[in-house]
């Protein structure tokens, strides 16, 4: 009896309104991740570009991650109401500004990866004839995944929490559910959206790990790897000869 009044009573932890808001949790929950993977999807596509833009020098790097970081820190409310008049009360609104929020994070951790890519790398590439695409796509990016793919974490995770700002215009997915609970406060229903944000976020975080792991496999040192070091002088490594083309690893495994 207790637990069909917990509506009337306004209790925290409601198991009836989970089970007769079902649908609305549902709904809220699919509109947020469709928001959110939308975002950083066009995200990572405007932010690449741009990344490649600022790598050319010094006088490419200040506007592009000045731009960027500027963007990040105005308000959402006043972003908001910048986009407006252009995409009105739409979702393309929010996605918008989702993802030039997204930009500032994405920019400076494809830039760092790519610059991390060592040197010698690069070179041994060229002396096998590999033109700047081919140089681009098999080797550099490859090496950069790693500190690309902390970026995207770090950019889905902050861009989960920030869909909820989308009430603002209806289309916030679970932030519309908070928003609405307020003015009652219904527990419930606030920390039920809650939960599930952060559910979300940390599920998106460690299915975008998982991927890292499948994507850079040479970064994972195994325990025969440990051990093994080198056999009659040569160097044993599970990846085979390097990472990415055959080339240098970015981990190397010394002699034990």
């Amino acid at each position: 009896m207790a637990e069909q009044n917990c509506l009337v009573t306004n209790d925290w932890i409601c198991g009836e309104y989970l089970r007769s808001r079902s649908q609305e949790l549902t709904d809220a929950t699919v509109q947020h991740i469709g928001i959110t993977a939308v975002s950083v999807l066009i995200g990572l596509a405007v932010a690449f570009p741009l990344a490649l833009l600022a790598r050319r020098g010094r006088r490419f790097a200040g506007p592009v991650l000045g731009l960027t970081t500027v963007l990040y820190t105005v308000p959402s409310l006043a972003m908001f109401s910048l986009l407006l008049p252009v995409f009105g009360l739409s979702a393309a609104l929010v996605v918008t500004g989702l993802v030039l929020y997204s930009l500032t994070i994405l920019v400076r951790n494809i830039l760092a990866g790519l610059e991390a890519v060592p040197e010698e790398a690069r070179d041994a590439a060229r002396g096998m004839g590999y033109g700047p695409g081919r140089l681009l796509w098999e080797v550099e990016l490859p090496l950069a995944l790693p500190a690309v793919m902390a970026g995207l974490r770090i950019a889905t995770v902050s861009t989960v929490a920030l869909t909820t700002v989308g009430s603002l215009v209806g289309k916030g997915g679970l932030g519309n559910l908070i928003e609405d609970a307020l003015p009652s406060f219904f527990k419930a229903q606030v920390l039920a959206a809650s939960v599930l944000c952060v559910l979300l976020a940390v599920a998106a975080d460690l299915l975008l790990l998982g991927l890292q792991r499948l994507l850079t496999p040479w970064t994972r040192i195994s325990g025969t790897s440990r051990t093994a070091g080198t056999v009659g002088g040569t160097r044993t490594d599970p990846d085979g000869p390097g990472g990415p083309a055959g080339l240098p690893a970015p981990v190397k495994v010394e002699a034990g």
